[in-house]
């Protein structure tokens, strides 16, 4: 465990400058969302796949090996926290990669 003497030795003159580097609970437990979501190995798969543009559900469940149905369901999870977007066109579903910060760690990741 740590002392006050050991944050004055780290070089910081203060816990309030520490704690000044923290985001608000609501950024920090948003943050925990986007990395629980990264954790499952099929969303994950699936913002890979749609790292190149758009792409529609069915395209996706034959790449990736899962059903339609459980595709669409991790899309629209997806697409509730904002990390991918919908383009409809007549009955067809497009979706794409719309968080350039998931963006950029896949592509540090890989």
């Amino acid at each position: 465990m740590s002392s006050h003497s050991d944050i004055e030795e780290s070089g910081h003159s203060s816990v309030d400058e520490l704690r000044a580097r923290i985001p608000e609970d609501r950024a920090v437990e948003d943050l925990a969302d986007v990395f629980s979501l990264l954790g499952d190995p099929g969303r994950l798969r699936l913002l890979l796949a749609l790292g190149d543009g758009e792409v529609r559900v069915g395209d996706l469940s034959r790449a990736t090996g899962r059903s339609d149905s459980g595709v669409s369901h991790a899309l629209q999870l997806l697409r509730a926290h904002r990390i991918v977007a919908v383009r409809r066109e007549g009955r067809r579903a497009f979706y794409r990669l719309d968080d350039p910060h998931v963006q950029g760690l896949l592509e540090l990741a890989l």
